[in-house]
């Protein structure tokens, strides 16, 4: 099916095998960008807005490939938006969801529902597993991005680390300290603020480092 074809679906009929031949088609083709600058979203993100079809006297410029804009986005921090000009769009490709797409060619990954953001308690006494996050994990250029966000909020010393239950699965961990002990009624926000960061099948958590190993800085 081509991407217009698909666009046609109706909501209700967008399942797995469809988001599947969308990303494949979206991938391999073109748009339209409506503004040459990121526009900030309804959420407070950043997003670069774009159509999959529009009026030549609307362009901003001729249609663009998509792999070079996911590749632009995937160096600045900035989310992507299709046909945002429907009652709800098409897609919102959060900035996580772009650098996961050019790290391994996927959006996103399943992800086990039982794994949320959120803040949890850990004691070192129950064979967790401590580590740096790699580069695969967590790429320079990502990291980077996340060190802007954070001292755009006035933390200057972000420290993470990577942990996990089962030497398999690892979580993204972030000191409570290190982002100035906030409120616990801030936790969720907090850790839902940066997954918008990070592919949507990484958890994060927020943890106190307190009788834990070191944390490293970001």
């Amino acid at each position: 099916m081509t991407l217009a074809e698909l666009l046609a679906t109706p909501e209700k009929d967008r399942h797995q095998s469809w988001e599947n031949q969308f990303f494949k088609s979206f991938c391999d083709g073109h748009v339209h960008l409506l503004f040459e600058q990121p526009q900030q979203g309804p959420d407070g993100w950043p997003y670069l807005l774009a159509e999959s079809e529009v009026a030549e006297d609307q362009a901003v410029k001729d249609p663009e490939s998509v792999q070079k804009i996911l590749n632009w986005l995937s160096t600045r921090g900035v989310g992507l938006v299709l046909n945002p000009r429907k009652e709800y769009p098409d897609y919102v490709f959060t900035f996580g969801m772009i650098w996961s797409f050019r790290e391994s060619g996927f959006f996103y990954k399943p992800i086990d529902a039982s794994r949320k953001a959120g803040a949890v308690l850990l004691s070192n006494e129950n064979g967790i597993g401590y580590a740096d996050p790699s580069e695969e994990f967590l790429p320079k250029y990502v990291r980077q991005i996340l060190k802007e966000f954070f001292r755009d909020q006035g933390l200057h010393a972000v420290k993470l680390s990577m942990i996990s239950e089962d030497q398999k699965n690892f979580d993204l961990a972030f000191s409570i300290e290190s982002l100035g002990n906030p409120p616990a009624n801030e936790h969720q926000q907090i850790a839902e603020a940066i997954s918008w960061f990070l592919p949507p099948h990484y958890s994060v958590m927020l943890v106190s480092e307190k009788d834990l190993p070191v944390f490293s800085f970001l």
